[in-house]
């Protein structure tokens, strides 16, 4: 019998209207699968109000009560889905991520899914439903709610699907799928057909806002297809699998910038050994995550270290930074929060020498400066100044010729 797990974004159900027409195609996606799992985000900007409302009653309130409130939005959208579906004659249930068997960790508002029983779905299957579950949310053991962190209604879809042995997971969006750059900011971007998992997380991780990185971690692990597609205009969309399964590995598949990014640097530090440890494991201690990385020369005994980290993360940073700058016996501490990260991503990069040069020559053409540089085997990136980030995406996806 076949199965599909569908997941619908916010801006697919945000208004009654927009519910009813999902309504519709969901109907209609049952007369090839007898078998449909439907997962939901919030109704659009549901889920920042519920926090704009929480931020009007309390200054820090619990992460606890935090995951009680968001996760209604969701609960919110499945039951109204369902109503749309029962009023043009299609069984439905709506199920919380509780009744849908997902157990999650204890962590508030950033939890991960440690396990599924899909019994209660897989008997709402059986008698012939639709079932339709709120995304984003888990249980953690002691009964409580949690929630999955923002864009967490992916994963929920991911991991339902693994769960119920379902080898493809549509994923609906207000996009047509995924393109070789921002179509917002590079005008001639293109829609890719298909990527690979690879190529996709680095995307995914670098600030294209398609799929949460998570999902596609998920996804490769089981080896589930994910396909991503529009809801407005159900075009056929973007294939996400494994690599070997591609039918052309390009040199670079598209090019991605995250405008949520800052520098800190620690200046003059003692050149000794236990330096590098000690400034971040500090950091790490505040789960504060790290991502480009650089050690200058050293000089006088001395060297620079510098590192990105979220913007939100800085001012911690700063407090944490200078206060091991002190222990050390640095020089001092220096940050910049105007800066960007553009990256190149391709699966066929590794096989193809002077990719870097081809991206350095394409921004230095255009007169911008790389501050700092890393790359991965299919990934190179460059920070640069905020103010250049548009004209660099756009450089870069002309020099490669993502458009043709």
């Amino acid at each position: 019998m076949a199965i599909m797990v569908q997941k619908y974004g916010g801006s697919s159900v945000a208004t009654p209207a927009h519910i009813k027409r999902v309504a519709g195609h969901i109907a209609r996606s049952r007369e090839q699968y007898d078998r449909l799992v439907v997962v939901v985000s919030a109704m659009g900007d549901t889920t920042d109000d519920l926090l704009d409302l929480a931020r009007q009653i309390s200054g820090r309130p619990s992460p606890r009560e935090l995951d009680m409130l968001i996760s209604t939005g969701e609960q919110q959208s499945s039951a109204l889905l369902v109503m749309a579906l029962q009023e043009i004659g299609c069984p439905a249930i709506s199920l919380t991520g509780a009744q849908s068997g997902i157990s999650s960790s204890n962590v508030h508002t950033r939890a991960e899914i440690l396990a599924i029983d899909p019994s209660r779905v897989v008997k709402e299957l059986d008698e012939g439903k639709v079932v339709v579950v709120a995304g984003f949310q888990g249980v953690n053991g002691n009964g409580d709610i949690t929630t999955l962190g923002r864009g967490g209604s992916d994963i929920s879809a991911v991991a339902l699907a693994v769960a119920l042995g379902a080898p493809v997971c549509e994923i609906y969006t207000d996009v047509e799928g995924v393109f070789t750059s921002d179509p917002r900011i590079v005008k001639n971007a293109r829609r890719l057909d298909e990527i690979s998992y690879e190529e996709m997380l680095e995307l995914a991780s670098l600030g294209a806002k398609v799929l949460h990185p998570r999902a596609v971690e998920f996804a490769q692990k089981f080896n589930v297809t994910l396909h991503v597609r529009s809801s407005f205009t159900w075009a056929e969309g973007t294939l996400v699998k494994g690599v070997d399964e591609l039918e052309n590995k390009r040199v670079v598949s598209g090019v991605a910038c995250d405008l949520n990014t800052a520098k800190a640097v620690i200046m003059g530090v003692p050149d000794r050994p236990g330096v590098a440890q000690k400034v971040f494991a500090a950091l790490a201690e505040a789960n504060i995550n790290i991502d480009m990385i650089i050690q200058s020369m050293m000089r006088d005994g001395r060297n620079d270290i510098a590192f990105t980290v979220e913007r939100s993360a800085l001012p911690e940073a700063i407090e944490i930074m200078e206060r091991v700058a002190r222990e050390l016996g640095a020089e001092g501490v220096a940050h910049d929060a105007g800066v960007a990260k553009v990256s190149i991503v391709g699966a066929g990069m590794v096989s193809h020498p002077g990719t870097a040069a081809t991206m350095f020559g394409a921004l230095a053409d255009a007169g911008i400066n790389i501050e700092m540089i890393s790359t991965s085997e299919i990934k190179i990136s460059c920070l640069i100044q905020e103010a250049d980030a548009q004209k660099a995406m756009q450089a870069i996806h002309e020099r490669f010729h993502l458009d043709a």
